[in-house]
């Protein structure tokens, strides 16, 4: 036994740093994509926009296939795939002056960057099973706040260094973090749960299994409606905070940071708050919590705003995050079927995707209707989001909808964690 208790503190200890690797590359990313192109390819603002959205639908439209050869190859397989993929990609961009080169390179990235979430928690579900499995994917949560917000300050000072030299910097160190992270992915030792073997199960069913699971695909729509209560912090709150409360934008900026902050923080201690109660209700209770936060912005230009006032409305808007984030994701994980995970957790991505793609149209037309038409307009997309969480709550099996014991979680753990 205690050579499989060193096999699965290897592993977490492992896939920590790699999580945090990953994300530390991230936070790099993606405050300066746009700028980080621009510099590195000559192109103009919009021929790079164009090029991210295209490359945004490619990445969408490859998402069944990522999960075919998570299903064949492992989550572990894949995951340090994408993370080499991105290493590859960022490397590339300073050589990618042409129009056709920076597509292929962004596509590259893409790609890379959406299979990552559901190889990775693939991995997760082939590391460990019920509260452990829960435990895991909040850690994941917190450092992946943790290194964001670390990336950013380190982004934050490339953008100091003199002309173009900062952000060839952020290309090297970029694709080093990738590399790391993915080098570090490739040592844990974690067994497949599901042997793949002729006739197996996975070759009868496929994605005709998963659209067949009608709780599944509802808890995906309900993700899908939720994901713009998250997508609206990044998009529409910095609009709102400087247009209509009036905010200066630095300090709209430290609301973000303060979020990030308590995410990082409080993400595991809320996590194991919420394993005491049942999944489906917990991320029920955080898109209420959600709305609340989003009739508290309605008012607050009515109020006068300000930024204690602003602090206060965005720490209830974390708090919904939390208490919806932790149960939602393990739900998405622990009602995947394990012999064709990777499929079900391909289309739960679809579902951030599709919303991430959507919400800068509807977003945008939202703020310009007026201040409480967005406000509104959310707190009933989470709301809604909610309530299907509740009425699906009674489709699913009772072991998706409730953690596991602690002992028998970690036999579990331990009988999947082995030299790889």
């Amino acid at each position: 036994m205690s050579s499989m208790e060193d096999n699965s503190s290897t592993a977490r200890r492992r896939f920590i740093a790699a999580s945090f690797t990953d994300a530390l590359g991230q936070g790099v990313y993606v405050p300066l994509t746009m700028l980080f192109v621009h510099a590195l390819t000559g192109l103009t603002l919009t021929a790079i926009g164009t090029g991210l959205t295209l490359a945004g639908l490619g990445a969408l439209a490859s998402m069944p296939v990522v999960g075919t050869l998570i299903d064949r190859f492992g989550g572990k397989r894949v995951y340090t795939a994408a993370l080499a993929l991105r290493a590859i990609g960022f490397a590339l961009y300073p050589l990618a002056h042409s129009y056709p080169a920076f597509l292929a390179v962004a596509l590259v990235v893409a790609v890379a960057m959406w299979a990552a979430p559901p190889s990775q928690q693939s991995l997760i579900g082939d590391m460990a099973e019920g509260s452990m499995r829960d435990r895991l994917l909040a850690w994941d949560r917190s450092l992946r706040n943790g290194g964001m917000g670390f990336g950013a300050l380190a982004a934050a000072g490339m953008l100091a260094l003199d002309g173009s030299t900062g952000f060839y910097a952020a290309a090297a160190l970029l694709a080093l973090a990738c590399a790391a992270a993915a080098a570090t992915v490739a040592t844990i030792p974690v067994r497949r749960r599901t042997a793949h073997r002729r006739n197996a199960p996975e070759t009868r069913g496929g994605y005709r299994e998963v659209l067949a699971d009608r709780p599944y695909l509802a808890l995906t729509a309900a993700n899908f409606l939720i994901g713009f209560g998250y997508t609206a912090q990044a998009i529409a709150l910095p609009v709102f905070l400087t247009r209509d409360v009036g905010l200066p934008g630095a300090l709209a900026g430290g609301v973000f940071a303060v979020n990030t902050a308590l995410v990082a923080v409080l993400g595991v201690p809320v996590a194991r708050a919420m394993a005491r109660a049942r999944r489906a209700r917990g991320a029920a209770l955080g898109t209420a919590v959600f709305a609340a936060s989003f009739a508290a912005f309605a008012l607050l230009p009515a109020l006068g705003g300000g930024l204690v006032a602003v602090l206060i409305v965005a720490i209830v808007y974390t708090a919904g995050e939390l208490i919806h984030s932790a149960p939602a994701q393990s739900l998405s994980v622990q009602a995947a079927r394990d012999h064709i995970r990777g499929r079900y957790l391909s289309v739960y991505q679809l579902s951030w995707s599709l919303c991430r793609t959507v919400a800068p149209v509807v977003l945008g037309l939202l703020l310009d209707a007026g201040t409480w038409q967005l406000w509104t307009v959310l707190a009933a997309a989470v709301l809604a989001g909610g309530l299907l969480l509740l009425r699906t709550e009674r489709s699913l099996p009772a072991h998706v909808n409730t953690a596991f014991s602690r002992s028998a979680d970690t036999q579990r753990t331990h009988a999947v964690t082995a030299s790889a």
